[in-house]
């Protein structure tokens, strides 16, 4: 960040950030796990781009609760901060847009305060049993590195961060290493270094983007890039909002900048210290194999993402597999053999809204 320059205050405690709820339709039955289903979008982080993809998955997994009576899974998703205009204060002058760090507090701090809030359920405003986080692209690097810090902060014996039950995390086109390494990244890091472009960019393309009556630049967007009415509504809205655009490339070239050689430690992929407990109780139930089979982190990778290096995704991949070999690694990866593209929620919602479900039921054991 400039001298002389602060990161953007959230209006009132980040409560006017956009958020999508899909609550459990069996979410009054106590006697069944209250699981949260946490979305984390990618950037540009406006989670109504995923509202078909949650749609789609609240559906999918009610069926899931009609064949059994174990778990109550609540979907919530959340904008990144900085993407709706109501949410913080104007930027200009001294004010900047938010950073990845201030994505990353933001999101931590928004699972800790997440209760149970089913009107009838008798534990109404206490922690969910278990958490699961979902992250799109950067949102997959926020949902890691939630999960170091909660690791951190759980070996500090921190009373907060023990009353948040992180199980598993569904990571969706990963941006998590080398991201200027990427085509994409390449082309975002030519802005960033170019200091007329590393100032103006957002300048210009406001500028731009105004031009256009919101009827043309809709159609252009449907018509030219493909994209679905309903992505086509909601880009149309942000490429018209009045630091959108200022956000995107603000966070963008942060990404860059911080999204470089991995750095967590092998134990953050083994299994969560808080969990071990109830994984040592379901083996002395004789549910070994079942106890041990749940991934702790599931990786979606596409094909050719051209915002992810291949060659650095294949590192990864290598080195996660090496660890799981060892009989520690709790990471299951998927290649996508389907032509999914990075932008999955733009036109390919539901195809990955049925794998993600197919992986929800093997960590609630189903």
């Amino acid at each position: 960040m400039a001298s002389g320059t602060r990161s953007a205050s959230l209006a009132a405690d980040g409560l006017k950030v956009p958020s999508l709820s899909f609550p459990s339709p069996h979410g009054e039955e106590n006697a069944r796990k209250q699981c949260l289903v946490f979305f984390i979008p990618g950037n540009p982080g406006l989670a109504d781009y995923y509202t078909p993809f949650l749609a789609t998955l609240r559906q999918l997994l009610d069926e899931t609760e009609k064949r059994t009576a174990t778990h109550a899974f609540h979907l919530y998703g959340q904008n990144l901060i900085g993407f709706e205009d109501a949410d913080h204060e104007p930027f200009g002058g001294e004010v900047v847009p938010f950073g990845l760090e201030s994505q990353i507090c933001h999101f931590y701090d928004r699972l800790k305060s997440m209760r149970i809030q089913q009107d009838g359920n008798p534990r109404k405003g206490t922690h969910f049993d278990e958490v699961i986080v979902m992250g799109h692209s950067v949102g997959a690097y926020i949902t890691i590195e939630i999960f170091h810090r909660h690791h951190l902060q759980l070996q500090q014996r921190d009373a907060k961060a023990a009353e948040l039950k992180l199980k598993s995390a569904i990571l969706l086109f990963p941006a998590v290493s080398h991201l200027a390494k990427s085509p994409s990244g390449q082309r975002l890091n030519m802005v960033r270094t170019t200091p007329f472009l590393d100032r103006n960019a957002h300048h210009i393309a406001k500028r731009f983007v105004d031009l256009w009556p919101e009827s043309a630049l809709n159609l252009f967007i449907r018509k030219a890039l493909g994209f679905s009415p309903h992505a086509a509504a909601v880009t149309t809205r942000f490429l018209r909002s009045r630091d959108g655009i200022w956000q995107a490339i603000h966070l963008g070239k942060d990404e860059l900048g911080t999204i470089t050689e991995e750095r967590w430690s092998e134990e953050l992929w083994e299994v969560a210290e808080d969990l071990k407990e109830e994984e040592e109780e379901a083996e002395a139930q004789g549910d070994r194999n079942t106890a041990r089979s749940v991934p702790k982190f599931f990786f979606y990778f596409g094909e050719d993402d051209h915002w992810v290096a291949n060659e650095c995704r294949d590192e990864f991949i290598e080195k996660r597999t090496a660890h799981n070999n060892r009989g520690s690694g709790r990471t299951r990866i998927v290649m996508d053999e389907d032509g999914i593209p990075h932008a999955f929620c733009i036109n390919h919602s539901e195809v990955v809204a049925e794998k993600v479900k197919v992986w929800i039921d093997k960590i609630a054991g189903q």
